[in-house]
This record gives C-alpha cells, structure tokens and sequence, in this order.
C-alpha cells in the first residue's frame, strides 16, 4: 500500500533531504525511524516531491511510502514519529495515496518563496532562519518588471548547475515579488527546477532590484545555454518549499508516466 507523508521541516540543521553517508539529512532521519516504530526488519524508503539542498526549509514537502502491512494506521503512525522526531522536523499528516499517486513524477508544480531583508524591512528575530539579508534598499516594482521577462517556457541554463544526462528547460509558471514588513518575498513556481535555479533566479532579481544590473543585462544573460558566472546564487536559508501541485486523482498515474518518460529521453540525449 501506499502512502503520502506531508513534511515540514527547518533545514537549518539538516544537510539537505537526500541521504548522505554522515550527514544528517531530513531523509535519512526519517528512513532510521520508520523500520523502529513499524518494528520492520528491512529499510523502507521514502521518495520526495523535490530534494531541497542543505540549509533550504520546508512547509509543504510531499513523500511516498510504500508498505506491505495494509493494517497500518496513518494518525497513529504520526503520533508516534511525532514522540521521536526531533523538534525540526515534522511529519503532519499521513494518508492512503490515490492510485496511481508518485509523490515525485505526479506533481505538476513546485511553489518555492525566498525571503529578504533588505535595509528597509523590519528586523524579526523570530525569523532569523528563515531570511536572507541583503544590503542596501531593493526596489520591487523594479523586480517585478524583471520577473515578467523570465516567465514561460525556455532553457534556463544560465540559472542552473547542470548536470550530466539532464535537462534544464523548465516552465516557469509564476515568478512574483512582493513587500511585506519583515521580508521582500520572492514567490517562484514551476513544473519542476533544476540545481540552485530558484536562488539564482532570486540573485538575479536582487542584482536588478538593488539598482546594480538592468534589465538588459537579465534579457542578455537570460538566452545564454551555459551558466552565467555573473548571477549569485543566494544563501539557503531564505528559501522555503511552501506547497507542491497535483492533478486531479484520475490524472496522476498519467502524469507520472508522462513525466517518466520526460526525463527518460532528456537522460538519453533524445528529449528537450
């Protein structure tokens, strides 16, 4: 049977989600105690919606598990994971996963937003995790205009850390900025990313917002098939995974064999 975990987690602690020989990663907390509370002999393993680096937090993480015991009570399980996670990680719901459901090839978008203090924001110690500070004053109608130019359909590699065998077009489906009184928040979403594309398209904006680069200089560097040196890559800690998007429950087996084969020829040199 199959199951959906919905995570949330400060990653201030954690190495990442992946599991990392020596690491603590939020993956290999949870893959130690599941087999203990389930009183397993084997490892279980869980597959998430998007690997979020070290340092990178999470509300809306979504994981898939599957277990041979149908007799398993999802609010029990909860429960008792919740006695032993430590206090930066929690596991808030567990439910039975609609046929067809693939927590990583079923999703069809991932929501990110980073958040800033720049000069003009007040300070929230509260916060401190979760916000990147910059200097100087970031104008956000400036970023927004910037924003708009890089929304759609394209190859964004000047924004990734590519890797071999993979892809990095991406449909960008939302990239908006707005002020509040403790962060300038930066909300991306698309139907997937690749490495440390969200914090170098958050750079970029910053460079533009902060008056440094202009808008040509984005559209320039915007069309480029290879990174561009020239955009930062901003710190972990200001960016969170808020909500990750699912078809209807009669789309998801198609979505994930879509996506499946996506990646399958973009691995094989045919795709993209």
């Amino acid at each position: 049977m199959r199951w959906r975990l919905d995570i949330s987690y400060d990653g201030t602690g954690f190495s990442g989600w992946a599991v990392q020989p020596g690491r603590r990663t939020v993956q290999g907390e949870l893959e130690s105690w599941l087999p203990k509370i389930l009183r397993l002999d084997a490892p279980v393993a869980l597959t998430c919606a998007g690997r979020t680096d070290a340092g990178v937090h999470a509300r809306g993480q979504v994981a898939h598990l599957d277990l041979a015991d149908p007799a398993v009570d999802g609010g029990w399980l909860v429960r008792r994971l919740t006695r032993v996670l430590p206090d930066d990680l929690v596991v808030r719901r567990m439910t039975v996963a609609p046929d067809g459901f693939d927590a990583r090839f079923s999703a069809i978008w991932r929501r990110y937003v980073y958040r800033i203090a720049d000069e003009a924001t007040e300070p929230d110690p509260l916060l401190r995790h979760l916000i990147a500070p910059v200097r100087g004053t970031l104008d956000p109608d400036a970023m927004r205009t910037a924003a708009t130019s890089l929304l759609g359909l394209r190859d964004f590699a000047a924004f990734c850390r590519q890797r071999p065998g993979a892809t990095t077009v991406r449909v960008l489906l939302e990239l908006g900025v707005a002020r509040t009184h403790n962060a300038v928040e930066i909300t991306v979403r698309a139907d997937a990313f690749c490495h440390s594309m969200v914090r170098s398209l958050v750079g970029a904006l910053v460079a533009v917002g902060s008056g440094r680069r202009d808008l040509e200089w984005l559209t320039r560097i915007a069309e480029a098939t290879v990174r561009d040196p020239t955009v930062t890559v901003m710190p972990a800690r200001g960016l969170t995974l808020e909500e990750v998007g699912y078809p209807p429950n009669d789309q998801l087996a198609a979505r994930a064999e879509q996506a499946r084969t996506r990646r399958e020829l973009a691995e094989s040199g045919a795709g993209a």
